[in-house]
């Protein structure tokens, strides 16, 4: 029997072979995914959007609450991670936009 966690990771891999297609840290994606707790399960809270003051949270309450970092150009990265799992896709999972954020900065470590 497969527990909730395990079918919100299972649609996160399938999204990201889908729109990314890299190679896939399973194990830190379900890790990032845990790292949400309760708001995968809420239907507007699981996806973000490409909205400038969306994304200005994901640099506000992830890249500097969560993985610790500072600088001009975090909002960089997250456009650019927004463009490669694709800017059009209005499912953009936030676990997986965390996952890519965390790989990119190299921030796995977050996770241990």
């Amino acid at each position: 029997m497969s527990s909730k966690l395990d079918e919100k990771v299972g649609k996160y891999i399938d999204a990201y072979k889908t729109n990314v297609g890299d190679d896939l840290d399973v194990g830190l994606l379900r890790k990032v995914t845990q790292g949400l707790g309760p708001s995968i399960y809420k239907q507007d809270a699981e996806t973000i959007s490409a909205e400038k003051s969306e994304m200005q949270r994901v640099v506000d309450n992830y890249l500097k609450k969560k993985l610790g970092l500072s600088g001009d150009n975090l909002m960089d990265s997250v456009e650019a991670v927004v463009e490669k799992y694709g800017k059009s896709n209005n499912k953009k999972y936030r676990a997986v936009i965390y996952y890519m954020l965390c790989k990119h900065h190299g921030k796995e470590k977050v996770y241990e």
